[in-house]
């Protein structure tokens, strides 16, 4: 282990499962953009279906945080990329669109995130899209295809 990474791990986290506040270390690690740390827990076990106390996976965390690299290392470990709030329905592509993550839309998308997919209150990401930008992205998304 990097010096660097066990430091990160002293100092964040009390245990493996979670830091003094009751924050798993991956989702930690999303939060602050560490795809060093990510990379490293997610190559020693780390549990893709944590949740924080607010019901949001790590995807979440890395998108809140704008971290392309964090979301690919998630993603390359096979998160659930729609996964949804059990509390409100919103998915990590729903929470970008709405709060204006244009790169993290694009990723998300190019990645096969569900644009369809509802919040309880029956609006997609399209509908809650805060930027021009997104709602392109949105609206070629969710486009068919032509076949040739």
């Amino acid at each position: 282990m990097q010096p660097e990474i066990a430091d990160w791990l002293r100092s964040c986290c009390s245990s493996a499962k979670q830091n003094e506040a009751g924050v798993h270390p991956l989702i930690l690690a999303c939060q602050q953009g560490r795809s060093d740390i990510v990379e490293y827990l997610l190559g020693h076990g780390a549990d893709l279906n944590i949740t924080d106390q607010y019901g949001n996976n790590a995807l979440w965390a890395a998108c809140c945080a704008q971290d392309i690299a964090c979301i690919d290392a998630l993603l390359d470990a096979g998160i659930d990329i729609d996964y949804q709030n059990p509390d409100s329905g919103a998915t990590a592509l729903i929470f970008a669109a709405s709060s204006g993550r244009e790169q993290v839309v694009e990723r998300l998308l190019a990645a096969g995130a569900n644009p369809d997919l509802k919040v309880h209150d029956d609006f997609t990401a399209l509908e809650l899209a805060s930027t021009k930008k997104i709602l392109k992205l949105l609206l070629t998304s969710s486009q068919p295809q032509s076949t040739q």
